[in-house]
């Protein structure tokens, strides 16, 4: 032994051994930086808030990195995930449970109850959690901290940090290390200091990687009055939103599949793969739930697709009723049930239970969009080599979309599902070199080399 070698190789040994010093200062930074919160959210700190909050920044941003440099930053070459199904937090544990219950609480106060987030009526002052983010917020768009502003935070801090822990863990690999970034620009440009700015402006808020269908609020008659009436900016936003959900979508999703959004654009996704990335191996893998994601999935979808033309029509006609169905009802039950309960209390607040994919697999209508472009019309695909495989299981235990990749791979079958997100982690955490991500012709991306029945092997001919 040189002292050198990785003694957590074994598949039984804890991946958390012996922290140094230096680790447990970026703990106690951490732990210091979410004291501040709480004592905010209980008014305990009232005074010198931006003082507050700058420190609980640089703690949280100083001691993450502290303890995340020096757990991975000695390990070999390679995607590790030491001790996943031993530690109770990555293993639906008590501590998952607790953790579930924190956001899931958190996205219900949130949503519903932002005044016991310290939400002030109009005329008043913030208090508690909220009134923290007050000189952030006047510093942005010179406005007091909402609830949305506050989420709009925490949510881009969580990107950052868990992006730096997931960059630092994938460093090996340059697809990962490219696409974190991506992901992490585009959240804290493009989806909250940007439309900050325009507010500070008085420019409509907008985020501009946002497009229908999950931008399903991008007819309706309040938007479309707000575009319009906004001059030149305004009409850029309808152009730019139009054309990027029924044009610039599909050429992308055609080359890249789905890939380019679900993995380098979206807040949603990009959410799950660094803060979600410890619960990846929690997807359901089998039969049953691909069954229910089918159909759960493109029922939300269909069900915008429908939404969508009676809310045009709504708006220029004034008819808010059509077939017995009042328009406006089915558009403020589909916000509360899907773009509220279903994409953020289920889709985040279940993470540390059903995996981080919850919401874009079972429920997003982006992803259903995408799915059947990329199924069908796109070059995408994921190349195996079934003569490589040993079967180990890791490209299925931590795909986070639920897909057997093994049993593809098994078969040198090409993975063409409208579920896959094109993360790339099946392919990086396999010893074997066996699965590739590819943009090739669109003929023979279905192959079928092997078949499998009660007659034995058959090789198949192209």
């Amino acid at each position: 032994m040189t002292g050198k070698e990785d003694i957590s190789m074994s598949l039984n040994a804890s991946s958390g051994l012996a922290l140094k010093v230096i680790s447990k200062i970026g703990v106690l930074l951490v732990f210091s930086a979410l004291a501040i919160f709480l004592l905010a959210g209980i008014n305990i700190i009232t005074s010198n808030v931006g003082w507050w909050l700058s420190g609980a920044f640089l703690f949280l941003f100083g001691g993450s990195y502290l303890f995340l440099n020096h757990y991975y930053k000695n390990a070999l070459p390679g995607i590790k995930n030491n001790g996943v199904w031993q530690h109770s937090l990555t293993a639906r544990g008590v501590f998952a449970w607790l953790l579930g219950i924190v956001l899931t609480g958190f996205y219900v106060l949130l949503y519903w109850y932002p005044q016991y987030l310290g939400l002030a009526n109009a005329g008043q002052f913030n208090t508690g959690l909220i009134s923290l983010f007050d000189p952030f917020s006047y510093f942005l768009k010179q406005q007091p901290a909402s609830q949305w502003f506050v989420y709009g935070v925490c949510y881009t801090v969580a990107i950052l940090i868990m992006g730096i822990k997931f960059i630092i863990k994938y460093r090996h690999n340059r697809y990962q290390v490219i696409r974190t970034i991506s992901v992490m620009f585009f959240q804290t440009i493009l989806a909250f200091l940007l439309p900050e700015i325009l507010q500070s402006l008085k420019l409509p808020y907008n985020d501009f990687k946002n497009a229908w269908p999950l931008n399903y609020y991008f007819f309706d008659g309040w938007h479309i009055d707000e575009m319009l009436h906004n001059g030149t900016f305004g009409i850029f936003v309808l152009v730019w939103g139009i054309l990027l959900s029924f044009f610039i979508t599909p050429i992308l999703t055609y080359f890249y599949g789905k890939r380019w959004y679900c993995s380098w654009v979206c807040g949603c996704g990009g959410l799950a793969e660094t803060a979600g990335d410890p619960f990846r191996q929690l997807s359901d893998k089998s039969l049953r739930a691909w069954n229910i994601e089918r159909y759960l999935i493109h029922a939300v979808f269909v069900f915008v697709v429908l939404m969508t033309p009676r809310v045009v029509y709504t708006y220029f006609t004034g008819v808010s009723k059509i077939l017995f169905l009042d328009t406006y009802k089915m558009r403020e039950w589909y916000g509360f049930l899907i773009g509220a309960a279903f994409s953020g209390v289920v889709g985040v607040g279940f993470y540390p239970l059903m995996g981080s994919r919850v919401w874009c697999r079972f429920g997003c209508p982006m992803a259903a969009f995408l799915g059947f472009l990329q199924k069908h019309f796109s070059r995408f695909r994921i190349t195996t080599n079934g003569g490589q495989c040993i079967s180990c299981g890791n490209c299925s235990t931590y795909c986070e979309m639920g897909i057997d990749v093994k049993w593809y791979a098994q078969r040198g079958q090409n993975i063409i599902r409208s579920s896959c997100v094109g993360c790339g982690i099946c392919s990086a955490v396999c010893p074997r070199g066996v699965l590739n991500l590819e943009n090739g012709p669109s003929d023979k991306r279905y192959n079928n080399p092997i078949t499998i029945n009660e007659n034995g092997i058959q090789l198949n001919k192209f």
